[in-house]
């Protein structure tokens, strides 16, 4: 092995790199632990608050490394949803409100049939919004033409009375892209409100909708009220802490008294050191009463500058670890009676840092006269990024006429004044006024990067378009069944993981041990890569992703283990049997993974939430593994070699177990396609009969998992809720493997058509209300699903063509790699045997067995991830028949023989590769915990399933392609002849004539003759 040194170093870097990476998500873990002690009561009871308030107080501050708490918590591995609790939401922004706008809110009653028909035609179509409106206007309304509707004041310059539809049709569409740009942008905003460590929030490509993921999040009635708020853009005056100082004296004083009631004694002296700080308090209070004694100022200073902090000299910040308390003290109803009735008060959108690394959030205390700012977003037209005359980026905005009008008195009256500008009651920014505005345009100059402009101007632009959005998808994970999927995924790692490594040892003995060491190595390298990737979290599919990665990773070194040993059987010197060992399964190998890897990608590309986690970890597995067997294996094996030492890849039972074996797995083909065309058979009639059990998120609706005190029937949840909701709801054990759990899995489509703001509401207090009639047994809800009719749909399309995908890439990798038709019609066949005995199983067995087979996004990672596996088992299969094929050339041997005895070449690696797999997936499928258990179980059976077809689909079937290729004639060939003899075409046979004389050659031979003796 070459470069043994460079590969030494590269490890011991990847170690050290993973050993960094991790080490923020034990330190993060750590502080946690010790905040949730410092909150523990006498009692045992957690005070969030006072928990939370420790760790704010360490946000900013270095706790590792230089590293404040902030950037630990941002660079840990983080838990998802399913293993801490919290809430996804995918929101959908809504179209035909965008075009309500643009068509100036008109009230034409063939526009709004038009809308109706397009928001039903996108309940089963993927065509954008404006295109099936546009198809759906010409329908109701032909003959006239849409600039009729769009040529409005406020698409000046883009559309006009002599816009032909076309162009109408593309100005629309990019108005409704940019105004779900926009929205996402409003949307991410909102989400760094809610403080959540490891938010989520992306665009769904091709889609108006944005995905959302909030771990941890425990408020879903708060976080849906404000990602589902309309977008509120105000311009507000701005009080000068001079114009406000008697207010400010108060709340020093109100400071003061509160801290002194808080101590439970008299009022004290400031102590020395504090008296810069009532100097300038004093100076921030300018204007207060004469008759106050200095004492009484420094006292009333030094309370105020604990909490308030001077920014500027017409303004305060806070410390960001006490903004929860400076809002409960503004919002004081004694407070705010210091104050002008017109005040309020709103924090700006990011803060700074300061030099002691604390970073400090402005405030703004600003005019609302009766609570209304005196110009809101309405107004803006258009807004757009610009360069002032110096190059400097800056904001340009136009509004309407009334807008012109009330910004220019806004602006005449705050000359040399700022005047805020405010999005959700967050200050974006606040510039000064240089002079009146008239005639509506404007520009906003400052210290900006072309970024900040760009989204400065994507938000002003948000009050001309208001976007809407709905929730269409939702699911709440309660943190006791995160919790509870943390030990299970645990439990289930650690067992499977032992299992793997005892088994390994058992079957090849001291060889066993260096293959268990790559594999520990592979597992800390899929860790350390993992923390290492920003935005990476785990989830429960992606701890079945590990534990599958555990069984799989062990394929790589099954290969060589048994390249090797066939080395040694022909007599080799143990050096060139390892060296021969592994060049002779590099082919295997990389083939097979190849397959896997191309699935994984597919996953990535289609799944979202959890199948995505599998997918990063399933694709992560695949290099880690691979660099362990390949590299970490050969160096381990090299290291026995130079020393002189040998090296036992057997026991005494494994020795023999598979060699010389001749099993005839081609003879009896026909069988094999008969027992699968029979399971298949009975499976299109399961599915005709009795279809499948869809889950929420393909045929929406609304699930919740409900927790009991004691086991339940079904059947009795099931008559309490049939009232309530208006029919009965589907329901099933979960997490239990009897006919009775103590939780239950609820499906129900009552009111899922209903968009309005409170329709989850009035759902889950109609699940709790049939609850209610249960008693005896109380009950909870732990988690929450919601899909919309329209997201189940597209759910439905992305899963049909991301199989169809898997099955074109798998094929045409195939089909290069092994460059015949024969072993690309075996690999289809095989995918398509496999998909379809997965499904018909999942008919068959649905309401059988004592858990969910519901098909769901995570029913289709599973196929995915099946298919991949049962690709990778017959690429191995196929690459021992390419090389028997081969070697075969110039020997009379049948198609059926070579094939035959390549496959009990393999006999050997296909057992154990298959039985450490399956071992992982039994683990996964006992322990894996409830929220997997459908998932572990489609891969279980997938892993048998795809192991059979290897065998007796895929290769049989390349046997029968290669065989007819074989058996068809081959044309003669004509060769040029210069000079023919006279006499040689009369003596040339015809094809006919030749093979009239051949069968009476043959019949002379078999006939008896009697002739005299020669003797």
């Amino acid at each position: 092995m070459q470069n043994k040194t460079g590969i030494l170093i590269l490890t011991g870097v990847i170690a050290l790199l993973s050993v960094y990476y991790l080490s923020f998500t034990f330190v993060s873990r750590s502080i946690k632990e010790d905040a949730t002690a410092f909150a523990t009561t006498k009692s045992g009871d957690i005070d969030l608050r006072k928990k939370q308030r420790y760790l704010d107080s360490l946000w900013k501050e270095p706790v590792y490394l230089g590293n404040t708490l902030q950037e630990v918590t941002e660079r840990e591995l983080g838990l998802g949803l399913d293993l801490q609790g919290g809430m996804h939401v995918v929101l959908e922004v809504t179209p035909a409100d965008i075009l309500r706008g643009l068509a100036g809110n008109t009230r034409d009653p063939k526009f709004n049939e038009a809308i109706k028909k397009a928001q039903e035609a996108q309940k089963s179509s993927r065509a954008s919004f404006v295109d099936l409106f546009v198809d759906a206007y010409k329908e109701v309304s032909p003959g006239n033409k849409l600039a009729s509707l769009f040529a409005t004041s406020a698409n000046r310059g883009k559309l006009s009375y002599q816009s032909t539809d076309t162009e109408v049709r593309r100005v629309l569409n990019e108005e409704v892209e940019g105004a779900i740009g926009r929205a996402f942008q409003i949307i991410q905003a909102r989400v760094d409100k809610f403080g959540v460590s490891n938010a989520n929030v992306q665009r769904l490509p091709g889609t108006g909708r944005v995905l959302i993921e909030l771990p941890g999040a425990d408020n879903p009635e708060r976080i849906r009220r404000l990602l589902t708020g309309a977008a509120k853009l105000e311009f507000c005056e701005v009080y000068q802490l001079g114009e406000i100082s008697a207010g400010i004296e108060g709340l020093g004083a109100y400071l003061l008294r509160e801290e002194a009631a808080r101590k439970a004694a008299q009022t004290a002296a400031p102590a020395s050191g504090t008296a810069a700080k009532g100097d300038l308090a004093s100076q921030l209070a300018s204007g207060a009463k004469g008759d106050s004694t200095k004492a009484d100022s420094a006292a009333t200073g030094s309370a105020l500058t604990q909490l308030f902090v001077p920014v500027s000299q017409n303004q305060l910040g806070v410390y960001l670890k006490d903004t929860a308390r400076a809002n409960a003290v503004l919002n004081n109803p004694e407070v705010r009676a210091l104050f002008p009735a017109d005040m309020v008060y709103s924090w700006d959108r990011k803060g700074f840092t300061t030099t002691d690394n604390r970073e400090i959030l402005p405030i703004y205390f600003l005019k609302k006269p009766g609570g209304q700012a005196p110009l809101e977003g309405d107004v803006i037209t258009d807004a757009a990024n610009d360069y002032d005359e110096a190059g400097r980026p800056e904001v340009t905005m136009n509004m309407n006429a009334t807008g012109a009008r009330k910004w220019a008195a806004l602006t005449g009256a705050n000359v040399g004044r700022p005047v805020a500008i405010l999005l959700d009651n967050q200050v974006y920014t606040a510039p000064n006024v240089q002079n009146e505005i008239t005639g509506g345009r404007s520009s906003i100059t400052g210290q900006f990067t072309v970024e900040e402009t760009k989204d400065m101007a994507n938000v002003l632009k948000a009050g001309k378009l208001p976007a809407p959005t709905t929730i269409v998808e939702e699911s709440i994970v309660g943190s006791t069944l995160g919790s509870e999927a943390i030990s299970a995924g645990i439990i289930s790692s650690l067992v499977g993981l032992l299992i793997v490594l005892a088994f390994v040892v058992i079957y090849y003995g001291s060889a066993g041990v260096i293959a268990d060491i790559a594999l520990i190595i592979n597992m800390f390298f899929l860790l350390g890569v993992m923390a290492a990737v920003p935005g990476t979290v785990l989830t429960m599919p992606g701890i079945a992703g590990i534990v599958l990665t555990i069984g799989m990773s062990v394929d790589a070194n099954v290969l060589i283990f048994e390249r090797i040993k066939e080395e040694l059987a022909l007599g080799k010197p143990f050096k060139q049997a390892i060296s021969d060992g592994f060049r002779n399964a590099y082919s295997s190998i990389f083939d097979s993974n190849i397959t896997t890897l191309l699935t994984g990608f597919i996953l990535l590309l289609f799944g979202t939430g959890l199948i995505r986690g599998f997918a990063v970890t399933l694709v992560i597995g695949i290099f880690t593994s691979l660099f362990a067997a390949i590299l970490i294996t050969r160096l381990i094996l090299d290291s026995y070699t130079e020393s002189g030492k040998t090296l036992a890849f057997s026991v005494g039972w494994t020795k023999n177990l598979f060699k010389d074996s001749n099993f005839d797995f081609v003879s009896h083909r026909r069988i094999y396609y008969i027992i699968s065309s029979t399971i298949i058979a009975l499976g299109i009639v399961s599915v005709l009969w009795k279809g499948f059990g869809l889950g929420v998120d393909f045929k929406g609706g609304r699930s919740y998992v409900v927790r009991f005190e004691q086991p339940i029937a079904t059947t009795d949840v099931r008559d309490a809720l049939e009232a309530p909701l208006g029919g009965a709801p589907e329901v099933k054990t979960y997490g239990g493997t009897g006919v009775n759990s103590d939780q239950v899995k609820i499906t129900t489509s009552y009111m899922i058509d209903n968009d309005s703001p409170d329709s989850d509401k009035q759902v889950e207090a109609a699940v709790n209300n049939g609850l209610a009639k249960i008693s005896g047994n109380k009950a909870s809800i732990e988690s929450s699903q919601k899909v919309g009719p329209t997201i189940a749909n597209d759910l439905i399309v992305s899963a049909f063509w991301s199989i169809l995908l898997a099955v074109a890439v798998v094929f045409t990798y195939i089909l290069i790699r092994f460059k015949k038709l024969a072993f690309g019609y075996g690999a289809l066949v095989a995918l398509f045997h496999d998909v379809l005995i997965i499904l018909a199983i999942f008919s068959i067995f649905n309401g059988i067995l004592p858990f969910s087979l519901d098909i769901d996004q995570a029913f289709i990672g599973a196929l995915l991830t099946i298919m991949g596996y049962s690709m990778n088992d017959t690429v191995v299969v196929f690459d021992r028949v390419r090389e028997y094929l081969n070697e075969s050339k110039g020997k009379k041997e049948s198609i059926a023989t070579i094939i035959n005895n390549a496959l009990n070449s393999t006999l050997s690696r296909t057992a154990v590769t298959g039985l450490s797999t399956m071992l992982v997936l039994v683990v996964l499928f006992l322990f894996g915990g409830a929220t997997i258990r459908g998932f572990s179980f489609a891969m279980l059976i997938g892993v048998i399933v795809g192991t059979y077809s290897s065998l007796f689909v895929a290769t049989p079937i390349v046997v029968d392609t290669l065989s007819k290729d074989q058996d068809k004639p081959t044309t003669p060939t004509t060769a040029r002849i210069d000079t023919v003899p006279a006499d040689f075409t009369d003596n040339v046979e015809t094809p006919e004539e030749f093979s009239a004389t051949a069968a009476k050659k043959e019949k002379k031979a078999k006939t008896p003759l009697i002739r005299p003796s020669q003797s």
